[in-house]
């Protein structure tokens, strides 16, 4: 969470699964700072599952921009995210509790703006491809975690 808590500017995350409750506390903690963070997820574990109240802060915080892979798009498995433009995170590490703490999965952590800015540019592609979560839903814990077909 070092890396999340030391951001100053924005946050681009990339996350086939985000459950990890210290990773989506620091998320908030880097939105009030007012770092502008954008998250993009993959869809597949919508529905799965009641979402916990770190991420229910996450989608409900104005500041911080989450989309979604849309559906019959192609597999998104990143596990990634750049800091301020000059640090990029990488690996095959899930953001949960097993992918971070349990799992032998590896970690990179590059302090190069070029890296950071290849994978913001990637991100801006991904991400203005995908779906925003629905913000008119009167009960997000229901509707939008509810099964979709």
């Amino acid at each position: 969470m070092d890396l999340i808590d030391s951001a100053r500017d924005s946050i681009d995350m990339a996350a086939y699964v985000l459950t990890n409750w210290p990773v989506m506390k620091a998320l908030s903690r880097a939105a009030g700072r007012g770092v502008k963070i954008r998250i993009y997820l993959d869809n597949g574990l919508i529905g799965q599952k009641a979402p916990s109240e770190p991420f229910l802060e996450l989608i409900d915080n104005p500041d911080i921009a989450i989309g979604v892979k849309r559906r019959g798009a192609a597999l998104m498995h990143l596990k990634s995210y750049q800091i301020d433009g000059r640090i990029l995170r990488t690996g095959a590490a899930n953001f949960s509790a097993s992918g971070l703490k349990k799992q032998d999965n590896d970690l990179i952590i590059i302090n190069d703006p070029e890296a950071a800015a290849e994978f913001r540019r990637r991100f801006e592609t991904i991400f203005a491809g995908s779906e925003p979560l629905p913000a008119a839903a009167q009960d997000r814990r229901r509707s939008f975690f509810a099964p979709q077909g």
